[in-house]
Formats: structure tokens, C-alpha cells, sequence
């Protein structure tokens, strides 16, 4: 029997009304219901006075010494206090809006009450009376409900759920697996997540639900990976690899070891029917741009037309004069398209891309516009990736027959986020900076000692160093006391001007005004760019080797170290310098992590863990699945386990084995909800 296909209606006592109840909790059927996990579980082993902590939920068992008193107070809002006596002391117990209540305490008459202590008081804010439906030195299961279903309703529907249908419960793990780690059948999972006999029951069914969690998902990813090889045939793109290995050897630097290897992995993918859905990712300075070019170059030597799409015009143009420089010895036609164009500008690109005299097209989202048409587009590179939406990265992809894609962030995506929201790409990572590069010397300084700051800045300054400023905001703000770039930049003009450029760059400037802004401190004909963070990404300037961020205590580390990154481009030696007065413990500890490793990964895993997935890449975006009870952060390993065991699953037709018969069957019917998943 398919639980999934037997509606909680069949349970005795549940009515029309009563599962439209049930149903506002996602649940519908026997097996949604069974599989509907707890969120906590409380203690209900009795504590001694002496070990009681203030403000713990504990239980507590005494006699009853008075009689119960309901007393009325606010609107509708009663407080029903009874005194027991727990080790010879007296200790208040108050329960709030529960009058009937009363009847539980008899006096004379053992008592137990659970509930939250407080120390100060030596009184108990009682939660529930233990004896109806609980019971002691057991394990009480706590479930998310809401106005239209009681907890004592949903567990007796759990229990009954379980009494019937406990033995119908498939197991969907493979055995050998579950062998493999020492996890728990399903039935007894079940069990041990509802209704635990002990601490390591609960232990083991939790580990158990999480793994079974993480793997089901790993399971969708692969299928999604699975069914793009399967529908989406790739390009066959036979560069020419003489070609190739001459442009290499002819670069003015030799690759360092991990961008050997990744170019070598992108180019295998080109090479192959294998449609490359491929992330690379690596920090900041770490020279994905050149892996780019050797790819796009690869492209262009098949026959095809390449393209890369950047955030910001700043970025475009950058990879336009890069590229170009690269290229142009090569007769390879570079070409550059933006929103700023004039429309006849615009036109006559579009007309040569159209035509294919051009082999690269470099430009921001005007890539994707209706009037653009390639005539054989072979090779997308994405930068930024996570800056476009996932409608612009589709239109894109659409602009060519089935092309490769080859996404770059210079964000270091924590582990949690490349198995989860990147699941369903092939990763490849640039490990290590080119040799040469020195670290970038991090400090950290409160805001009444800025004078310091100023001394090192004209020191620099006279050594012909260029600077930038980094702050939050533009302009004054009644609201929020921030340093803004305005007064900043009043300031710094008011320190080192004339005898030095100050100049002043933010978003709410028009296009062709910011560019002629970066193009001037590229130029060094600005000596400190006062600026927000529209300059977080992608701006190159090797001689600028010192940043400035104030309250750099309203920056995430992964923000604050793609900043830092801006800096230490050149051969001088660079220094980042963080004005905060953090205000708690995890903004003292940002600056603290900040300040001891320039590893980007390491400061990415550490910012996951500080703010979350929503934060860190905005709420909506976060990228991670709504899992129930695993947490990907915290179970880190659990879910890197889940998805080796998951890609095996997938590989060697390994699902066509008997022994993976159920688990087939299974992920058969919830591939649609899976795949789903954005």
C-alpha cells in the first residue's frame, strides 16, 4: 500500500471540518501526516532545585500545599496560581488563561508541572500538568501547528496514524546504505521521531530523517543534472587545441596550477556532446577572466560565436579592454554592447553579431534584448552570476542553439550553497591566487581613533598610492547615524585637497558620469575615490593598494572581503583599514575573522554560519530548499554525504538494480515536486 495515496479522512474522527484543518498544515494524506516530524523536544525528566537554571524549561514534581486561586485581570484574561512543595520548598506555580487547570490540583496530592523557572522568584511559569497524555523521564514531541489544529489533536491523530499504518511504512533508503552509515528503517524512524523512548532513540531517528532528507533532495538535483543530458544534447565543440596550447604558452604569465585545471575541465566539457552547465567559482584576484578568454578563444577556433555578460557597464567595459588586448593580435572581433549606446551605435553591433562578423560580444543585460540575434552562438560566459535573475540567465541561454554555459562568481559560495543551490551544476574552483600576489594587511580601528587613519592615508598618498573609501551610504540620513560618501568626501577634500584629486562615485549616478569617474582613477588622475559599494565588483585598478571602509560593521564578511579584494591588484604592497564600532558580539567577531585570513572561502562558510542564507544572499534568493529537519549549514556533513550517495545513485544505471527497486519507485512519483524547486 502507497500511504501517500490514502487521505487522512480515513482516520476514525476526522471529518470535512477536521481536515480542512489538517490540510492548512500541508498535510493531506497518511503518509504526509506520519512524515510530519516534530520541530523540538522537551525534557520531561524531573529536575532537582539544585540543578534548575533561570529561565529553562523544566518539570517539577512536589506536593500540592494550598489550594488553586483563579483571579481575573485585563480583558478576558485569567492567572491561576497554586503553591507545591518541591524538597521542603515552597514554590509558586502560575498558569495564564487555563482555569480549568484547577481541577489537576488537590491538595495533599502529588503533582507534576512543567514549565519555565525563574531563579529570582523560586516560582514556575507552568506550561502543562504532567499526567494527561504525558509521562515522566520520557521525551515530549513539540509539532508546528496553527489556530485551525491543536498539538494534542495533531498528536492523537499522529499516534492513531501510526498504530494503523505503521507496519504499510516502506522503507525508501537502500539497506546497503543504511548499513553503510548505521541508520534506522523507516518504521523505526518514524517511531523514534514521534514518540522516542530515550535520548539515543531520538538521536539516531533525527540523524536518520536528515540524511533521508538531504539525500531524497540530492536524488531531484541529480535527476534535474540527469534529464539535461538527456534532453538538451550539447554542442560539439572541436576547438582547435594547437591553437589553444600557442595562446597559452604565449602569455606574458604561465597559469598557475589550479587555473591549469580548470581550464582543462571546461575545455573536456566544450569538447563533448555534454551540454556544460558549469560554475566556476574563485576569490577574488584568483584570474578567472583569462580562464574565460582561453575558453571563449576555444569557442571561437569551432566555428561559434561566444559571449559574456557582466552586472554593470564599469565591469563590461573592463572585460571589453581586456579581452580585446587579448584577442585583438589574434583577428578575433571583439565587440561591446550596452544600454548607454546610441540606438544607431546599438544597431550596427547588432547587425555585425547578427551577421557573424563578430566572434566575441561582451556587454550587460542589452545581450538579451529582442534585437540582438547571434548567428551561432557556441559559448556563454556569465560574471556575476547570482547579480541576474534566473529569467535574464534563461533568456540569454536562449539566444543560441542549446550553447555552453560557463557561470563565474567571484563570491565564494560556501560548501552548503554549491551542493544545494548549485546542486545541478558541475563546480569548478580556482583555489589559489597567481604567484606574486602579496597578502593584503587587514586593520581594524574604532571611529575616535580616525586621525590614525589619516596619518597612514597622507603617508601613502605621498608614496603616489591611490585609495578608495568605501561607505554605506550616499547621503545624510536622519534614520540611520552612518558616515555617508558625501560628507566623506567634504571631508577628504577639506584634508588633501588641491594638492591631491578627490573624487566622488556612487549608484544614483547617471552611467556615462560614473564611467567617466572610474575612468579617471583607472588613470590615476583621481588620487582617493570616495565611493559606496557600487565598486564591490570587478573594478581593476593595480595601483590602488589601500581601501578605506567606515562602519564596515553594516557589511557581511563575504561583502566586506569582495571590497578588500579591490586592493592588492599591483605590485605595491595594500592594506584594507575597517572604521567600526560594533555594537554586539557578532559584529566584533566579524571584524576579529576579517582581520585574521584573507581566505574568501573560509570567510564564506564563516558568513553563512554568522547571518544565514537570507542574508547573506537575500532572503528570496537564498537559494536553499525549505528543509524540515536537516540544517544544511549545521549538518554540513550529513548533506555532503547525501550527495555522494546520490550522484552514485545515478551513475552506472545503479538505479535499475532490485535492491533500489522502492527508492525507484518512489522518486518516480515526487520527481515533478522536485524539479519544481527554484
Amino acid at each position: 500500500m502507497d500511504l501517500r495515496t490514502v487521505p487522512v479522512s480515513a482516520l476514525p474522527g476526522v471529518g470535512a471540518k477536521r481536515f480542512e484543518a489538517i490540510k492548512s498544515l500541508g498535510i493531506e494524506n497518511i503518509y504526509d501526516l506520519l512524515f510530519y516530524f516534530p520541530f523540538r523536544y522537551e525534557d520531561m525528566e524531573v529536575k532537582s532545585l539544585d540543578d534548575a537554571i533561570d529561565q529553562e524549561k523544566i518539570l517539577l514534581k512536589g506536593i500540592v500545599a494550598s489550594d488553586p486561586v483563579v483571579a481575573r485581570f485585563g480583558y478576558k484574561k485569567n492567572r491561576l496560581n497554586v503553591r507545591i512543595i518541591v524538597e521542603n520548598e515552597s514554590v509558586m506555580v502560575t498558569f495564564f488563561n487555563q482555569p480549568w487547570l484547577k481541577d489537576k490540583f488537590v491538595t495533599g496530592n502529588e503533582v507534576a508541572v512543567y514549565g519555565k523557572w525563574n531563579q529570582n522568584r523560586r516560582a514556575i511559569t507552568g506550561m502543562k500538568v504532567i499526567g494527561d497524555g504525558h509521562a515522566e523521564d520520557s521525551i515530549d514531541s513539540v509539532y508546528s501547528v496553527n489556530k485551525n489544529i491543536h498539538q494534542k489533536t495533531l498528536i492523537n491523530l499522529i499516534k492513531a496514524a501510526y498504530e494503523e499504518y505503521s507496519d504499510q511504512i516502506k522503507t525508501i533508503i537502500p539497506e546497503r546504505i543504511l548499513e553503510k552509515y548505521h541508520l534506522m528503517n523507516d518504521k523505526d524512524m518514524v517511531q523514534g521521531m514521534h514518540f522516542p523512548k530515550n535520548d539515543e532513540q531520538n538521536e539516531l531517528a533525527r540523524r536518520t530523517a536528515k540524511f533521508r532528507e538531504f539525500f531524497l533532495f540530492e536524488c531531484g538535483i541529480q535527476n534535474m543534472k540527469s534529464q539535461d543530458q538527456v534532453n538538451q544534447i550539447g554542442l560539439l565543440e572541436n576547438y582547435d587545441k594547437k591553437y589553444i596550447e600557442d595562446f597559452i604558452d604565449n602569455l606574458p604569465f604561465d597559469l598557475t596550477t589550479a587555473q591549469a585545471r580548470v581550464t582543462q575541465e571546461i575545455l573536456e566539457d566544450m569538447n563533448s556532446t555534454h551540454h556544460m552547465n558549469r560554475l566556476l567559482q574563485g576569490d577574488v584576484g584568483s584570474g578567472k577572466t583569462i580562464v574565460a578568454v582561453i575558453a571563449m578563444l576555444a569557442s571561437v577556433t569551432a566555428g561559434y560565436q561566444a559571449a559574456i555578460m557582466a552586472p554593470t557597464e564599469i565591469l563590461a567595459q573592463q572585460h571589453f579592454e581586456k579581452i580585446g588586448k587579448l584577442l585583438a593580435p589574434l583577428k578575433i572581433r571583439t565587440s561591446i554592447l550596452t544600454g548607454s549606446q546610441t540606438k544607431k551605435e546599438h544597431d550596427a553591433i547588432a547587425d555585425n553579431v547578427r551577421a557573424g562578423k563578430t566572434n566575441v560580444i561582451v556587454g550587460t543585460h542589452a545581450l538579451i534584448q529582442d534585437s540582438v540575434e547571434f548567428k551561432d552562438l557556441g559559448l556563454i560566459v556569465i560574471d556575476e552570476q547570482h547579480r541576474f535573475g534566473v529569467n535574464q540567465r534563461k533568456d540569454l541561454r536562449e539566444k543560441g542553439n542549446n550553447p555552453d554555459v560557463l557561470a563565474m562568481t567571484a563570491t565564494p559560495i560556501p560548501r552548503t550553497l554549491a551542493i544545494t543551490t548549485y546542486g545541478d551544476m558541475d563546480v569548478s574552483r580556482i583555489d589559489e591566487l597567481p604567484a606574486g600576489r602579496k597578502k593584503i594587511e587587514t586593520y581594524w580601528i574604532r571611529s575616535q581613533k580616525i586621525e590614525q587613519m589619516y596619518r597612514f592615508v597622507t603617508k601613502e598618498l605621498a608614496d603616489k598610492a591611490q585609495i578608495y573609501v568605501v561607505t554605506p551610504l550616499i547621503s545624510e540620513s536622519e534614520k540611520i547615524d552612518l558616515k555617508n560618501a558625501e560628507l566623506i568626501y567634504d571631508k577628504f577634500n577639506e584634508l588633501f585637497a588641491p594638492k591631491y584629486k578627490i573624487g566622488l562615485l556612487h549608484g544614483q549616478m547617471p552611467n556615462d558620469q560614473k564611467e567617466d569617474v572610474m575612468n579617471q582613477f583607472s588613470h590615476q588622475k583621481i588620487d582617493v575615490l570616495v565611493s559606496t559599494t557600487v565598486i564591490e565588483v570587478g573594478v581593476d585598478v593595480p595601483n590602488a593598494s589601500v581601501m578605506v571602509i567606515y562602519d564596515a560593521n553594516r557589511f557581511g564578511l563575504s561583502q566586506l572581503h569582495q571590497l578588500r579584494g579591490r586592493v592588492g591588484r599591483g605590485e605595491k604592497q595594500s592594506y584594507c583599514i575597517l572604521i567600526a564600532d560594533p555594537k554586539n558580539e557578532t559584529a566584533l567577531e566579524r571584524m576579529k575573522i576579517l582581520t585574521s585570513t584573507n581566505d574568501g572561502f573560509v570567510l564564506a562558510e564563516e558568513d553563512l554560519k554568522m547571518r544565514g542564507a537570507g542574508d547573506v544572499l537575500g532572503s528570496r534568493q537564498s537559494g536553499l530548499p525549505d528543509f524540515k529537519v536537516g540544517d544544511p549549514v549545521a549538518d554540513i556533513n550529513i548533506l555532503e554525504t547525501a550527495q555522494i550517495e546520490a550522484e552514485a545513485m545515478f551513475k552506472d544505471e545503479a538505479m535499475e538494480k532490485p535492491e533500489n527497486k522502492v527508492l525507484k519507485s518512489f522518486l518516480n512519483d515526487e520527481f515533478e515536486q522536485l524539479n519544481n524547486f527554484d
